[in-house]
């Protein structure tokens, strides 16, 4: 993941002032701890005044100027270290272009969600959803809802941006929470895409640790189970502690509008049932979500049409060039509701491309600080302090998930989380005496699972986009996300369930 020109950073850390190495006509000194921390330590304080300061609405702006901010300040000690503005700025674009299929796939759910409220696919779901869901039960229903059909498909972003938007629709029209709500879809998604093995970071970690798929997944159970009854438990509490807002005339009032605005109906699903059966068949997240915008497309049309000219207006245009408009306004700029009801026109006014440009732009910064973190060495020096600090297996599992949370944080997305620490810590794993499943356990249950925990990560900031929530927001009720990497710690700091690398044929054998 660094560049070939960067300086290495396996000498011993103790010597490092005196430590650099002749490269392209100039000398670079290997950073120093207090090199690799000031930067972090920077960002820390300036996230945590932009949540004082903005509160939720920190992601809208402050965020990415404390992330840029500290990125400014790991650029100035690169150059100090003897790099370059070229090797920093390549860090940069390399950081970026891992991002950049996870921002085709944010523009595109945003024209997704346009056309599909257009379409009334939303629109259904959310109706037939306040049919069947019991407030008392909604949350967990949620969750359940979430978990099997990303154990399905393998895609817990696929699930926020189909089931999950109509679910935080259902819990605001009913008037729960859609803060837990979004806990419970997140919760849902990330149980079901872990354990699935069609989801791609259940793929990517056993690749890096060095195990096979479905020995990791046996080996996940154990945590992922206990974490997901847990947090179910706490799902059916919240519902049943708490009280719903709506009352039965505003929700007879809600459905009456959707009935009389997109006449709901089983066949305004099928955008639904093409995103599911191209993600089962493991077709890529970006053509899946085009095909799925353009199957809402049709839908419109065909079903729609009066409404759709309706949204365009323009009554300049024939109306199938006003159909064309309609359609084609709802992915760039999404849906604009005008109901009468005040709710259900916030509720239903999402989407379209436009929308997204703010997670886009955070994404961006995060991936720009962490390129030049990442470029001139100062993310592996942290990394090799932090092994420097494994005195048992037990703590060597800690230190993996603590890492990786780091990395979640400083890097801004999983599959760097995954991937680095995964190859720095293998060959410790087998001193150790460690199975490899070990490794794959500890990067799935940190990396993977705290990747949505965090605002301007890749997973964090498509979250909420996609959900409409912010993502401080939902954090406290994403019970499966927190609960998780503390069973993790816990296991580790007990030695319950350690596979030492001696045993694996034999656990392997017996299928266990």
């Amino acid at each position: 993941m660094m560049p070939s020109n960067q300086a290495p950073l396996d000498q011993d850390p103790d010597n490092q002032s005196e430590q650099s190495k002749q490269d392209g006509g100039r000398l670079k000194k290997l950073p120093s701890l207090l090199d690799a921390l000031i930067p972090i330590f920077a960002l820390v304080l300036m996230l945590a005044a932009a949540v004082y300061l903005y509160s939720s609405d920190s992601s809208y702006g402050a965020n990415q100027i404390a992330l840029i901010m500290a990125a400014c300040i790991a650029l100035m000690i690169g150059v100090k270290n003897g790099y370059s503005w070229k090797e920093m700025e390549a860090g940069i674009v390399k950081s970026v272009g891992v991002a950049t299929g996870a921002l085709l796939i944010l523009f595109s759910v945003g024209s997704l969600i346009g056309t599909w409220i257009l379409a009334g696919t939303v629109p259904t779901m959310i109706y037939y959803g306040m049919l069947v869901l019991n407030p008392e039960y909604f949350y967990a229903a949620s969750c359940l809802l979430c978990a099997v059909v990303a154990l399905s498909i393998g895609s817990s972003w696929t699930v926020a941006g189909t089931l999950g938007i109509a679910l935080v629709g259902v819990a605001a029209a009913m008037g729960l929470s859609v803060e837990i709500t979004a806990g419970a879809i997140i919760s849902g998604a990330y149980f079901g895409d872990k354990m699935s093995p069609m989801s791609d970071t259940t793929n990517l970690a056993p690749a890096v640790a060095g195990t096979d798929i479905f020995s990791h997944i046996r080996h996940m159970v154990w945590t992922t189970a206990p974490s997901i009854i847990i947090a179910m438990i706490g799902f059916l509490i919240l519902g049943f502690t708490s009280e719903a807002s709506g009352e039965a005339s505003d929700l007879q009032l809600t459905m009456d509008l959707l009935q009389t605005q997109f006449n709901p109906g089983v066949h305004l699903l099928l955008p639904l049932l093409v995103v599911l059966v191209l993600a089962y068949k493991k077709m890529p997240a970006f053509p899946t979500v085009i095909l799925g915008t353009i199957a809402g497309a049709c839908c419109a049309a065909l079903f729609q049409f009066d409404g759709v000219i309706a949204f365009a207006n323009d009554d300049s245009l024939p109306p199938i060039v006003a159909m064309v408009k309609g359609i084609w306004t709802a992915m760039f700029d999404g849906y604009v509701a005008n109901t009468g009801d005040e709710v259900l026109d916030s509720l239903l006014s999402r989407g379209g491309m436009s929308t997204m440009m703010n997670t886009v732009w955070l994404i961006l910064c995060a991936m720009a600080f962490g390129g030049i973190m990442e470029a001139t060495g100062l993310l592996k020096r942290i990394l090799q302090s932090i092994l420097g600090l494994v005195t048992s297996s037990g703590s060597l599992i800690i230190t993996t998930l603590a890492t990786c949370i780091g990395a979640n944080l400083i890097t801004a997305d999983q599959f760097i989380a995954i991937i680095l620490p995964g190859r720095m810590l293998k060959l410790e794993y087998t001193k150790r005496g460690l199975a490899a499943v070990n490794l794959s356990r500890a990067l799935e249950d940190s990396a993977t699972i705290t990747s949505p925990l965090v605002p301007w990560n890749t997973c964090g900031a498509y979250m909420a986009g996609t959900l409409g929530v912010a993502t401080i927001a939902y954090l406290p009720y994403a019970f499966f996300n927190l609960v998780c990497p503390l069973i993790s710690g816990s296991y580790a700091y007990f030695n319950f369930k350690i596979e030492k690398l001696e045993d694996m044929p034999a656990l392997e054998e017996a299928g266990a």
